[in-house]
Order: structure tokens, then C-alpha cells, then sequence
């Protein structure tokens, strides 16, 4: 069987791995420390704390902004329920829209109709590492800013809704110039074990508020948030005598290990060589898929933006989401692992009971009913790949002739 997305563990990671566990050092400490200033530098944001999960990070951030109930935030109707998740657990309502046409990223006419004076927050997905279009979204909240009501310090220091990024999977995306990280205010990685970087489990927040914001201060604050409100991390409390700390808030526990970041600190340093290889594999799943006439092939580059060749999301057209179904099941019987991002919210229990109802996002359906993630990562071969694009072909015409 040819995996999924299997992570790059080799000899290199277990090194850095067994060093940090020799070192005395298995919770945050000196590796953690340098892993977010090496994503600083890699992403050109402003600051960054590494956290368990893109999770924890996320939902960290909205409390910290003061997301809470009677708030609103904008998140595309085609994501992970995580994204959604987040919110809902901060008490603020999520408020789902449709995809745009062309991509599988959020559409800019659902959000300009969907804010109200309640909406405190954007949350963009980049969907597959395909980044949004930040430009056009800052300028939409720029022009809500007449309708935009503060209702905390900082919310009234930036006087405008707030641009949070789900990068979960754009990690070494670039959009005009810059890498994602950097492109909203606020930007949230996932590094699980799926994904182009991974600390088999973990996250990253990365602040680029403007410069009104003390950075600074904003990562001594978060860090003492991640620790359960505690004054002092245990590499602090190092110093001699210096036990003492206070709890000043009752915060959560979400912190990044060294153990984690000692993975990602490997995976960071040879991340571009990752992401060439990655690009070859789509360049290799277009050549192949381009020229059939039942195949759409995703849009991953343009003249400002380029993915990070995360996922290859190729739709089959005109099919119904059983034959889809039916396509996906006959190629697993070809071993090879396929998979499916992602199923709308709406389409989910928790979101069906919760009012939402997919009639209401028709692309994002359409998209969904006709889409399939092909195998994309480093250890890939060549062989491989012309076996996923062989597996995919007899798939199709099995089911569709």
C-alpha cells in the first residue's frame, strides 16, 4: 500500500530527537526557544509562540482578544472542524461561508455580506497551502471599519476586524512577496503529522499585528497564558534560587515540548528541499491528469501567489459524490491511499444540529462531491507516483467509463 502522508523519520531526527532527551531538557525549554525564533526569521512575522496544537494556539488567541459570546467570526464553510471548533468553545458564533469559484479558498463576496457590527474576526483557511487573497481582505475590512464596535483595549487599539489566518496548511506559502506567517495579523500553524512540517504533534501562532502592538510584551503574555497563567517556565526557574512564581491568571496548557521541537528544528532546516520535492510530484500529477477530460486539476500558483504543495486537491468532473465515492474505493483496491478534504461543515453532525444545512453553500459542495487528495510527501518516489497516477486513471474509468 502507498500511504498518504507518512512523516519524514530518518536517522537525522532521531539524533536531534535523543540528544534533547539526553540533555535533560523534555518539556519547553532551550529547543522550543529556538525553534520559534527560526520561525520568525523563516516566516518574517513579528513574533511567535510555539504551542501543542493549532488548536489550542487558535482558541489561546481568540480569548486573549477577547472573542466571547454575542461575538462573531467569519470562517469558510469549506475547512476542518477545528476551525469552527475554536470558536464555538470561545462562546462566539461561527458564521459560515461559500468558497469562491475558483479556488477552494474562502469567496470575497460571502465575506463582505456576511459582517455585521457583532463581527470581531476573519478567519481565511488556505486551503491545501494555496494562501487567500490578504490583500482584498484587508480592504474589506478597512471599508467595515464604519460598522466595526470595539469592545476591549485591543480591539480598539487596531479599530478594525481582525485578519486570524488558519495556515494549518500553508507553512512556506508566499503571497506578494512574503511567506505565510506574515500575511495577517494573526497566523496559526499546524505542525501534526501530516503535515509538509511536522512536530508529530504541534502548532505554531505567529503575531503581525502593526506596530502599535508591543510584540514583545504580547509573547511574554501569551507564554504565561500557554502555561496555565504561571509567572515562570521551568527553563526560568533554572536560575539559582529562583523557585518562586505566581499564577496570575488560571491559563490553559498548551505549551510545545523540546522533544517536538527538536523534530521541527530538523524538518525547518531542510524544509526548502521538501518543497521542491513536493512541487515536482504536482508537476508530475498535472502532466498526467491535464490532458483527460474528465480531470480538474487545482489551481496551486499564480502571478502573486504559490502554494506550499501541501495537498493535491484534483476534482473529477461531472460526477455525483457516490461515484466519487465509488472512484476513491477502487483505488484503494490498487494500494494506494487516497483521502478527501474536506467534507463542509454542514455535512457534520455537530454543524447539521447546530442549524447549519449545505443547500445553503452550493460551490463548496460541489467542489466536495467531486474531489480527491492524492499522495503528496518527500519520501514519495518516482515509481510511486506514476503508480498513484496509473491507480487513479483505472479508478476513473472503472467507474465513469
Amino acid at each position: 500500500m502507498i500511504p498518504f502522508s507518512p512523516p519524514r523519520i530518518d536517522q537525522r531526527v532521531l539524533d536531534e530527537v535523543n540528544q534533547a532527551l539526553l540533555s535533560g531538557w523534555i518539556t519547553t525549554g532551550p529547543k522550543t526557544k529556538l525553534f520559534e525564533k527560526k520561525i520568525t526569521e523563516y516566516c518574517g512575522c513579528k513574533t511567535t509562540v510555539a504551542v501543542n496544537s493549532w488548536t489550542a494556539g487558535m482558541e489561546v488567541f481568540l480569548r486573549w482578544w477577547g472573542v466571547g459570546e454575542g461575538d462573531e467570526v467569519i470562517i469558510p464553510v469549506y475547512t476542518y472542524c477545528a476551525s469552527a471548533n475554536v470558536v464555538i468553545h470561545t462562546g462566539a458564533k461561527p458564521v459560515m461561508v461559500d468558497i469562491s469559484s475558483d479556488d477552494f479558498n474562502i469567496s470575497l463576496e460571502k465575506i463582505k455580506a456576511a459582517i455585521t457590527p457583532k463581527t470581531k474576526v476573519i478567519m481565511p483557511v488556505d486551503i491545501s497551502g494555496y494562501p487567500c487573497d490578504y490583500s482584498a481582505i484587508y480592504k474589506i475590512v478597512e471599508s467595515a471599519k464604519d460598522i466595526f464596535t470595539a469592545k476591549n483595549d485591543n480591539e480598539r487599539k487596531l479599530g478594525r476586524i481582525l485578519i486570524a489566518a488558519d495556515a494549518a496548511h500553508s507553512f512556506g506559502a508566499t503571497y506578494e512577496g512574503k511567506r505565510s506567517g506574515a500575511l495577517a495579523d494573526v497566523t496559526c500553524f499546524s505542525f501534526h503529522a501530516v503535515k509538509n512540517l511536522t512536530t508529530a504533534e504541534g502548532g505554531a501562532v505567529c503575531f503581525n499585528l502593526p506596530d502599535s502592538f508591543d510584540h514583545e510584551e504580547i509573547y511574554k503574555e501569551f507564554c504565561i497564558k500557554i502555561l496555565h497563567g504561571q509567572s515562570k517556565d521551568a527553563l526560568a526557574k533554572t536560575v539559582k534560587g529562583a523557585w518562586r512564581y505566581d499564577v496570575l491568571e488560571p491559563g490553559f496548557k498548551c505549551n510545545m515540548t523540546d522533544l517536538q521541537a527538536a523534530i521541527g528544528l530538523v524538518e525547518l532546516e531542510r524544509y526548502e528541499e521538501n518543497l521542491e520535492r513536493r512541487k515536482q510530484i504536482f508537476e508530475a500529477y498535472d502532466a498526467a491528469f491535464k490532458p483527460e477530460n474528465w480531470a480538474i486539476t487545482p489551481v496551486y500558483k499564480s502571478d502573486n501567489r504559490e502554494t506550499c504543495y501541501h495537498l493535491y486537491l484534483l476534482r473529477i468532473a461531472n460526477v455525483s459524490e457516490a461515484q466519487r465515492d465509488a472512484i476513491i474505493q477502487e483505488i484503494f483496491e490498487q494500494d494506494v491511499a487516497v483521502n478527501v478534504h474536506f467534507q463542509p461543515l454542514p455535512l457534520l453532525t455537530a454543524y447539521k444540529e447546530r442549524g447549519y444545512t449545505i443547500d445553503h453553500f452550493p460551490e463548496a459542495y460541489l467542489k466536495y462531491a467531486a474531489e480527491i487528495s492524492l499522495p503528496v510527501y518527500f519520501n514519495l518516489s518516482d515509481e510511486q507516483v506514476n503508480s498513484v497516477i496509473l491507480a487513479v486513471k483505472n479508478a476513473v474509468k472503472s467507474v465513469i467509463g
